[in-house]
């Protein structure tokens, strides 16, 4: 199997026995998550990017710290949803356009920081050219119908499952034998869906045609997978009736009282089938840059490079939605146990390693059965479970039970860590409330 990073007229081949990822990601130990986190936990922004306090004052000089978003404000979503992007090792471009990504507002929020007919050329002074094009595009194409409908909803998961099988042995054709067929089932449907050339799209408000490249499809479903799973709870499943876990946006129960019960959202499914078809795109981009070398002479934003994030093994996986909402629910039932039954707490552990194994995508259900572990002694189990909660909380940059923050989640995950290592945790309740300290 064959790894690439998509840039202008570049490949980047390593070989590797997992899915086609971004060099970045190969061979990332915990430790290595750990120190690209830091900056975002100490908030040291300027070992980030160096410009980066400078333009989260401008942000909250713009007041996007007292505008409402989902789960805080809309500074803290744009500030989570860099961090998540910047993790996922995009280039700076992507990440700038994160920071910005709603600014002259969108299909989906109305909040204006920037009005988009006066300040397009100050956002391009603060955050670059390119970053600032892309966030343009992203706040005025109307992506429920470009993207959702034109591109996600083409493809059945059966089907989804079978190209990611096709397209690797593609990729592995191409690139060590110099094969092409693009009569092969995935890249005829992927051609037609979103052409090399790109595809028109709308204006949301004005319905003007916008040209829009394949790459630029690419971010704007890279984009919305790290935006979906920083602001998605279980507010939004009652709001839209997504019963279903499918995430189709048709339900209208506009009288539901926020925040609701804090449940994790029913989301991932969506998500998951979104960064399948982002990883279909980026392998028949890979194969037409192959074939056409130098690209096909057409305005194709070469210059935009594209990454696969590590969340769903890399991209290739999806998440039934029967599988999420069984985890969701046997998660919620361990948590929102009093405590004061020991058969219960006793069945909790059943409970989150059935999760686990039909959710193995998320940290908190790891952390969790960690932390039970801990309490009974089983430090080995427990040094596992939380290792691997940890790493998926790193990887995603932000938290699926959004109870607690990401902040929040990853400090309890070294404090245990720390613990488990040491082998010992805390027989009194008054031992447990004295967990602080991270090494």
């Amino acid at each position: 199997m064959r790894i690439f990073v998509i840039s202008a007229y570049t490949f980047i081949f390593i070989k590797m026995p997992s899915s086609n990822i971004s060099p970045s990601f190969q061979n990332q130990n915990l430790e290595a998550l750990l120190e690209s986190a830091k900056p975002f936990l100490r908030e040291e922004f300027h070992k980030i990017d160096e410009k980066l306090p400078t333009l989260i004052e401008i942000l909250c000089s713009a007041g996007a710290g007292e505008c409402y978003h989902r789960l805080s404000t809309f500074l803290d979503h744009l500030r989570h949803v860099y961090r998540t992007i910047k993790l996922w090792k995009a280039p700076d471009s992507i990440a700038l356009c994160a920071l910005f990504h709603s600014v002259y507002s969108n299909s989906y929020c109305n909040i204006v920081l920037f009005d988009p007919e006066t300040s397009r050329d100050k956002v391009r002074s603060l955050i670059g050219k390119a970053a600032e094009r892309i966030a343009y595009l992203f706040c005025i194409v109307d992506r429920l119908s470009l993207v959702h409908k034109s591109v996600m909803c083409q493809f059945t998961e059966s089907k989804l499952r079978e190209y990611l099988k096709a397209s690797e042995v593609s990729v592995t054709n191409a690139n060590d034998n110099g094969v092409f067929n693009g009569d092969e089932k995935w890249r005829k449907k992927m051609q037609s869906l979103v052409p090399a050339g790109g595809l028109i799209g709308r204006h949301h408000t004005t319905g003007e045609e916008i040209p829009v490249s394949r790459r630029m499809i690419g971010v704007f479903l890279l984009m919305t997978i790290a935006d979906i799973s920083e602001q998605y709870y279980g507010f939004q499943d009652v709001l839209y009736e997504n019963t279903n876990g499918r995430l189709e946006l048709d339900g209208d129960r506009f009288d539901t009282l926020y925040p609701g019960n804090g449940k994790p959202g029913l989301w991932m499914n969506a998500a998951s089938r979104m960064a399948a078809v982002y990883t279909l795109l980026v392998r028949e981009e890979a194969i037409f840059l192959q074939e056409n070398k130098r690209g096909s002479g057409i305005d194709r934003d070469e210059d935009i490079e594209l990454v696969i994030p590590p969340v769903f093994d890399h991209c290739t996986k999806i998440l039934d939605a029967n599988d999420l909402i069984m985890a969701r629910d046997l998660y919620w039932e361990v948590v929102c146990d009093d405590g004061c039954d020991q058969v219960k707490k006793d069945k909790s552990e059943g409970k989150l390693v059935k999760c686990i194994e039909v959710n193995p995508y998320v940290g908190e259900p790891h952390v969790l059965l960690g932390q039970f572990y801990m309490s009974r002694g089983r430090f080995e189990e427990a040094e596992k479970e939380i290792e691997k909660g940890l790493r998926l909380l790193l990887e995603w940059g932000g938290s699926w039970d959004k109870r607690i923050s990401w902040e929040g989640w990853v400090a309890w995950c070294r404090v245990m860590l720390n613990k488990a290592k040491e082998r010992s945790w805390p027989q009194t309740a008054w031992g447990v409330i004295n967990l602080g300290l991270v090494r």
